[in-house]
């Protein structure tokens, strides 16, 4: 056993083994009974019916609770129990994924959740500050079956002049880095160092900026903080939710499992695409079309949009009635009804009913002006009664209806939008501070919409606002047609046999089914079945005000997306994640103050996270020429490992780039013993050269795949943005640079996504 601070200790004594085996089978034994008891009680709440409304509240709260219990028993099945807590009186705390106690006694834990403040000491003891830890062991197991020990002694004496002093975990820490991908990320909870210990168990409050370089676990740290807030702040979070919002849909199927192994089920996973809910936003654009709908002055752009559909004629309309008589709507009129709906400061779909009432009231004034004329020229002979029939007809008649939807139409954010786009005029008078080349990037014809969209809509849904009242008639329309449901389900019964409650032959009352339930009841047992969790609820509500919003990749945000977030967390409860040098969309991010102070001013703190974890030193010292071409002000970080792989550059004949792509793949994927492989491709090349791949590797796949499960895969840069590979082949880089303006960034990002090796073709 090694004595060395810092430094590990194989452990192969089968005895010392099979004394750990002991206490993690009995971990197990604890888990599976908790996950049984959740589920017998799950099976009794979701039994239960009748009762008072405050009963069924209750019980849907229940029902919840034991499903998520069921859940999260199951999800942290692999790896349940990772490490021990030696303390300096001999007593041993076990960690894990979540607490389990000894109920028998006094509820001692028997394992300690990682997120415990009691369990920190694993992540940050070290020999010169120990924090009372005598020795921490490292477990490493194979589903329930622990495989073997790693052990540091916490000795300042004995401290070795070789180790890492500042890595937690060394052996287990570089074990996890070397270890073959498998297409989906693991989570860190074993091996989480001091300096994003320190980030992820930050105050809740406050916007929080998470700025690292590549492989320094920015990803890692916001999914583990997302679970230690959940953890540390459930009532606050739980009914609010947590947001996660990625770059794009294959960095979030790749991050998935994360979470659910930390025990936490009730995060909301969203690209930018996804946050308007009912539009899934898969469109494509030009980078210089992103680029200008993602600038802020679109928000001024869609306020004048939305002013210019309140439309004032420049002659006066007539509005035929029945009977042929004829109304006449002049400009001033409008103008001034417009003008005052306006005045009211309500979104525009809500002051239309304001605007109603002003032209209402001006044709019921011409109307009987007509029929209520006294002969002799005295005062109106209408009464006030008379006068409110009249508005009331003229409300109910299609003609004045379609004046009104004409002169103040109530809008869909989506239609608000698309006659934009599709109309150089409108555009013209939205959008007179956009050239004329900008405003034909946004002219197009109406048919799905893109990412750089999604902001747009959501802007336009807070300038058009929505009408409770044509809400609320839809849901009471949904409620009668389930009464008118349950009514014909009970008309069926009662024409059934009746049910026998107590033996007919003793003389038994004999109860129909009608006695037992009625109609209204019956159709509220119907929407009790329709439960729905905190997550589910927020990502069909575009209103819903998140608890705490988590943002990776952030530096790829647009202005009018950070004002859509804005939007969706008004406490401004926020961990921002990402890293300016590897931007690559030309409306995202240069600097942090440029995109948070006009939203809390100087009321945001940064972190760094400066050591590399993926990225071998090899790697980066490559990386590092393209960083400094960047900006020469920016390090990168710094690894902790060396892969003792140089990568290598050749240069190859421009017209065989495709065939040498083909060999250089072939033999990288056939030298990869387990693990995954990226080729990364200009994005006006990867159809090309994916199909050369593809043909060649039946196996592989190019873009964005539901799993990443494939050994090989081919994409762009943007696909390949959060991912990582234990290989990566950059075919035609130079060609990614001359892509964007931004296409050194897009380098540094593609130059640091192998965890192993790393080769480039160049065309000559």
């Amino acid at each position: 056993m090694s004595r060395q601070s810092g430094a590990s200790g194989d452990h192969a004594d089968a005895d010392e083994i099979g004394r750990e085996q002991e206490y993690v089978s009995m971990l197990y034994d604890r888990l599976d009974g908790l996950r049984q008891q959740a589920a017998d009680r799950l099976t009794t709440e979701l039994r239960a019916t009748g009762g008072t409304q405050q009963a069924r509240s209750q019980r849907d709260s229940a029902v919840g609770m034991y499903a998520d219990q069921v859940e999260q028993y199951s999800a942290v099945e692999n790896g349940l129990c990772f490490g021990r807590l030696d303390d300096a009186d001999g007593a041993r705390h076990y960690i894990g994924r979540i607490g389990i106690f000894d109920n028998a006694g006094d509820y001692d834990p028997l394992l300690m959740d990682w997120r415990a403040p009691a369990a920190r000491a694993f992540y940050l003891a070290t020999a010169a500050n120990p924090q009372g830890v005598r020795r921490r062991r490292h477990l490493r197991t194979r589903e329930r079956k622990v495989t073997g020990l790693n052990d540091e002694v916490l000795d300042i004496a004995a401290a070795s002049p070789t180790a890492h002093e500042e890595l937690t975990g060394e052996a287990s820490l570089l074990a996890a880095l070397n270890a073959g991908r498998t297409g989906r990320m693991r989570d860190i909870v074993e091996t989480i160092q001091a300096e994003q210990d320190e980030i992820i168990r930050a105050d809740l409050p406050g916007v929080m900026v998470v700025q690292g370089g590549p492989g320094t676990g920015k990803t890692a740290v916001a999914l583990h903080r997302a679970a230690y807030l959940l953890y540390t702040h459930r009532r606050e979070l739980s009914t609010r939710g947590v947001l996660l919002v990625g770059p794009n849909a294959t960095f979030l199927r790749y991050i998935s499992q994360v979470l659910p192994a930390l025990a936490e089920t009730g995060v909301l996973l969203r690209t930018q695409a996804d946050l308007f809910p009912g539009v899934h936003a898969r469109r494509t654009e030009s980078a210089e079309a992103a680029a200008l709908k993602g600038r802020a002055v679109l928000a001024d752009v869609l306020a004048a949009a939305v002013r210019d559909r309140q439309w004032v004629p420049t002659e006066p309309m007539e509005i035929e009635l029945p009977q042929h008589e004829i109304l006449r709507l002049d400009p001033e009129t409008v103008r001034a009804a417009r003008e005052r709906a306006r005045r009211s400061g309500r979104p525009h779909n809500l002051a239309r009913a304001l605007f109603d009432v002003e032209i209402v009231h001006a044709l019921a004034d011409q109307v009987a002006e007509r029929i209520g004329a006294d002969p002799l020229g005295g005062e109106n002979l209408l009464e006030e009664a008379d006068r409110a029939e009249i508005r009331r007809e003229l409300r109910d008649d299609p003609e004045v209806r379609a004046a009104l939807d004409e002169l103040w139409p109530v809008l869909t954010p989506q239609r608000l939008l698309a006659d934009l786009y599709a109309s150089t005029d409108r555009l013209a008078t939205a959008a007179p501070m956009l050239t004329d080349a900008e405003r034909a990037l946004l002219h197009r014809a109406p048919g799905g919409w893109t990412p750089a969209d999604v902001p747009l809509l959501d802007e336009a849904a807070e300038l058009l606002g929505e009408d409770d009242r044509a809400a609320a008639a839809r849901r009471e329309r949904i409620r009668a047609m389930e009464r008118e449901y349950a009514e014909g389900v009970l008309e069926i019964w009662r024409g059934s046999r009746s049910i026998d409650v107590e033996d007919e032959a003793e003389g038994g009352e004999i109860l129909g089914v009608t006695d037992l339930i009625d109609a209204d009841r019956l159709s509220e047992r119907q929407e009790e079945s329709d439960r729905l969790t905190t997550a589910q609820r927020a990502a069909a509500d575009r209103s819903w005000a998140f608890g705490h919003v988590i943002v990776d990749e952030a530096q790829e945000l647009s202005p009018m997306a950070w004002r859509l977030l804005m939007r969706r967390c008004p406490s401004r409860s926020m961990t921002i994640v990402g890293d300016v040098a590897q931007t690559g969309a030309l409306s995202g991010t240069a600097s942090w103050a440029e995109a948070l102070e006009p939203y809390v001013a100087q009321r945001w703190r940064l972190t760094e996270l400066t050591v590399s974890y993926r990225t071998p030193a090899e790697v980066m010292a490559v990386a590092a020429e393209v960083l400094a071409d960047i900006d020469p002000e920016l390090r990168p970080p710094r690894s902790v490992r060396a892969s003792g792989v140089p990568p290598w550059d050749r240069t190859v004949d421009g017209g065989r780039l495709a065939a040498e792509l083909v060999e250089a793949t072939a033999r990288e994927a056939a030298g990869l013993a387990d693990g995954r492989l990226g080729v990364i491709v200009p994005a006006g090349r990867v159809d090309e050269l994916g199909a050369a791949v593809l043909a060649a590797l039946p196996e592989a796949a190019v873009g964005e795949q539901p799993e990443l499960a494939n050994r090989v895969v081919v994409l762009t840069v943007a696909q390949a943005k959060g991912l990582e590979f234990d290989s990566v082949l950059i075919a035609d880089p130079d060609g990614i640079v001359a892509e964007s303006p931004r296409g050194r960034s897009d380098l540094y990002v593609a130059l640091t996504r192998a965890t192993q090796r790393l080769g480039l073709l160049r065309p000559a």
